[in-house]
């Protein structure tokens, strides 16, 4: 019989490597009444197979300084506990065969410079000195990191695990939660085999088993166990452990040192999908699944001739364990939006023994203050929807997820897998169209239209690829004459009630106390006042509200404005997304073409710029909003679903003899970025405040109202900004940016473009980016203004003009039809 305690103030379940660091970080926080319930033994689900690679250079800073804790955190643990971690700093060596895959290459040394990591571009023959068993002939280049390394997942558990103990953490094994309880909308215990706990938070770490533990209490955790393949073999002459780890993406496979063998294992690009969530077996301790070699083939041919001594060495043991992935192949972390005080830490995609370190201490910090000390946007739960849990659906994803641990990372990849998904009302005429589709949020979405008998589908490339003209010529055709932007996936809600007004001047940084009819402009700040979301606010009445916001973040909104609206508010948030299609229609003819479907007037002394209203269209009635997001004359019409497909179809009818033109999302974001206009998750995140982001106008500190953040954002405004955020204009009109690209002021790294693409007025490559100066702590406009620029594109550096202003239309006159 367990000796279960009856109430903890916090119950982690799961004793993986994310429940004990989760566990020991709360602890080193001062937390210390936690429970960690484990169904087996610690490490026995799918830590123990882990093939603990720690590579510390990720997609985000955020998700790099994670894993750089991880290490700092691995490396002390044995002084600290007495058990060692098995870590090693050996250093990484990962190829290029092709020269797409040395072009990302040089952008990750790039990064790494902007990320302040040590990366060294090398030579295939370089590379083949630092691992001398690989076979170098048909290599472009490499990359060494000398700072990656590698640990024992089963050591570093229980190492966390007795950190956690010696300060007073319970650990009990054998222990199976089978329910979770309830009151309130909050979480107030769980139920075990052997009895109840109650408690305040509960923790969800139970990796494969997540989603069915959130299936417990109604918390959907979108994940789906592949199996993951690697063997090791019998020793290698020369092989020792201090080895880096070699990574051949081309090949799809990592190899490092084991016990004076070689351990092999890699993300192939069609992976094996597990059993359903739900259908787990119970007991699953230290076990594996079958071999199957037909299916490592592929990685087992490359990895022989990347290393051809393995060919002739034999192989000790075949290692088929599952693991969990989620449907972008980014980690799950935060508190679920169902459920006040359940928090979720699952879902690691092969990277939890690197993550483990950072995300415990992330999530545990966010227990411990109620909200993320930094950006965890890319990793946050919230990102997800119900519909996001469907194990279909998940099966099918899964599938193609796995692999893109090792395919070249496109700055515009589009997943291919269990789509399409989510459908506007008008999908089949953009279909019909042409249309090149991305998706978002779920969200079938139009990014550009090929013209009449080119197939729309994108040729990947690191320069412009094959959709650039056609993007092109949409975005010209904004800017002459009019263009027809389907943006049904903005998420939409209604704030309605006495004290919806109320609610809004505290959750908003610009003041929402307009007349009925009036658009504004606003941020929402968390306590840090740094952003949480970027929306615009209509107000339809004297306590009705529609707040409009981006297509990813539905479900964070919402949790945000729920979770921080006043005690007691009279107020109530409803999601309206699915029962509006929008249409922007955008351009120097727009006026004109709505004026021939609707008796509304359009002047500007009748429907001004930041004004609302609803209008005949048509035979339907719908709402149009004098707005824009891509710096022309135009309007946001929402069209109730039911009447969306006759409005597009009237529209395109209407519009056919004044150059009306479908535009796509990638004509969107050119023609946003050659205006400097911000888009949340790039230029606004947890991370930046209004001083850094340039957008103090849309704050009313003239004003005495109170709202979130003021506080943090009045003292930043008083002690300058850290960053700036400017506009980036590459002088050669022949070289293509993303984002991501590093951006150097007289020689030195100064910044990283947040996004980036071609604009088409400008006739050059334009993007955002947020610049420091490496001498002091303030950025002042002076240091901007000043000094040479130039951008990082693929290793080349290209001359670049850098400002404050907008390149495009500075004054704003487009968007009144001057």
């Amino acid at each position: 019989m367990t000796d279960l305690p009856g109430r903890a103030r916090v119950v982690i379940i799961g004793g993986g490597v994310i429940g004990t660091s989760v566990a020991y970080h709360l602890a080193r926080l001062g937390w210390t009444d936690v429970l960690l319930l484990e169904q087996g033994q610690l490490s026995c689900g799918t830590t123990w197979h882990a093939a603990g690679l720690l590579g510390q250079l990720r997609a985000t800073e955020s998700g790099t300084r994670l894993v750089q804790y991880s290490m700092e955190l691995y490396e002390q643990l044995e002084a600290e506990t007495g058990l060692s971690t098995g870590f090693r700093r050996c250093g990484g060596v990962t190829v290029a065969r092709t020269a797409d895959r040395l072009t990302q290459l040089k952008r990750t040394a790039a990064t790494a410079a902007a990320y302040q990591l040590d990366c060294e571009l090398i030579s295939a023959e370089r590379a083949g000195e630092l691992y001398p068993f690989m076979a170098v002939a048909d290599l472009a280049g490499a990359i060494w990191l000398p700072g990656d390394g590698r640990a024992d997942p089963t050591d570093v558990t229980a190492a966390l695990a007795r950190g956690a103990r010696d300060r007073g953490v319970v650990i009990r094994e054998r222990t199976r939660v089978t329910g979770i309880s309830i009151a309130n909308g909050a979480v107030t215990g769980v139920r075990t085999d052997v009895g109840d706990v109650e408690a305040e938070v509960v923790v969800n770490c139970a990796g494969q088993w997540a989603k069915q533990v959130g299936a417990m209490c109604g918390v959907t955790v979108p994940l789906h166990s592949a199996e993951h393949f690697y063997v090791v073999t019998e020793r290698v002459d020369g092989a020792h452990r201090d080895m880096p780890i070699l990574r051949d993406p081309d090949g799809y496979t990592y190899i490092k040192e084991e016990v004076g063998g070689l351990l092999v294992g890699g993300f192939e690009p069609a992976a094996k999908p597990w059993v359903s969530p739900d259908a787990l077996p119970y007991p699953f301790e230290f076990q594996l699944l079958a071999e199957d070699w037909d299916h490592f083939a592929i990685l087992m041919d490359s990895a022989v001739s990347r290393i051809p001594v393995l060919a002739e060495t034999g192989i000790k043991k075949f290692y088929n364990g599952p693991e969990s992935f989620t449907p972008d192949n980014q980690f799950l972390l935060g508190e679920a939006p169902e459920l006040r005080n359940f928090f979720v830490g699952a879902g690691f995609n092969s990277v939890g023994i690197a993550s483990a370190g950072g995300a415990g201490r992330a999530l545990a910090e966010w227990i411990v203050g109620g909200e993320p000390g930094t950006d965890l946007s890319a990793v946050d739960i919230r990102r997800f929807a119900r519909f996001n849990g469907n194990n279909q659906w998940l099966h099918d994803r899964v599938a193609e997820v796995l692999g893109l641990h090792y395919a070249v990372p496109w700055p515009n990849r589009e997943l291919e897998s269990a789509r399409p998904f989510r459908r506007s009302p008008a999908y089949h005429l953009l279909e019909a169209a042409n249309a090149c589709f991305g998706a978002k949020m779920g969200w079938e979405r139009a990014n550009v239209f090929a013209p009449p008998g080119e197939p729309p589908v994108i040729e990947y490339a690191w320069g412009q690829q094959n959709w650039q003209p056609w993007s092109s010529a949409e975005q010209r055709a904004a800017r002459t004459a009019v263009a027809l932007f389907d943006q049904t996936s903005f998420s939409k809600y209604l704030l309605t009630g006495p004290d919806a007004e109320q609610v809004l001047q505290w959750l908003c940084t610009a003041d929402v106390s307009v007349a009925p009819g009036r658009v504004v402009y606003t941020g929402m700040l968390n306590v840090r006042g740094t952003y949480e979301a970027d929306i615009t606010v209509t107000r339809l009445s004297a306590d009705e509200f529609l707040l409009v916001s981006s297509a990813a973040t539905t479900e964070r909104d919402q949790d945000h404005i729920t979770r921080r609206m006043p005690a007691g508010a009279r107020a109530t948030l409803l999601d309206v997304t699915s029962a509006y299609a929008v249409y922007g229609v955008m351009g120097p003819r727009s006026r004109e073409l709505l004026t021939r479907l609707s008796r509304a007037d359009f002047s500007d002394d009748a429907f001004a710029f930041g004004t609302s209203r609803e209008i005949d269209l048509g035979y339907a009635t719908v709402r149009a909003t004098r707005i824009t997001y891509v710096g022309e004359l135009g309007w946001e019409l929402y069209v109730p679903a039911e009447f969306a497909v006759g409005a597009y179809a009237d529209l395109i009818s209407a519009g056919a003899d004044l150059g009306l033109v479908n535009a796509g999302y990638y004509a969107i974001e050119s023609m946003r970025l050659e205006k400097a206009y911000r888009a949340f998750g790039r230029e606004l995140t947890p991370d930046y405040t209004p001083v850094e982001a340039g957008l103090l106008f849309a704050c009313k500190l003239k004003t005495q109202i109170p709202f979130l953040g003021r506080e943090a954002l009045e003292q930043a405004r008083a002690a300058g900004p850290r960053r700036r955020l400017v506009s980036v204009v590459l002088a050669d009109p022949t070289t293509m940016i993303w984002g991501g690209e590093l951006v150097l002021r007289d020689g030195v790294a100064v910044g990283q473009l947040t996004s980036g693409g071609w604009g088409e007025a400008l006739g050059a490559c334009v993007g955002l980016a947020y610049l420091r100066d490496p001498a002091g702590p303030l950025v002042t406009p002076e240091f901007v203004r000043t000094g040479e620029y130039q951008v990082n594109v693929g290793g080349q550096l290209y001359p670049a003009a850098v400002q404050l202003r907008p390149p495009f239309d500075p004054a704003g006159l487009r968007t009144k039809g001057t």
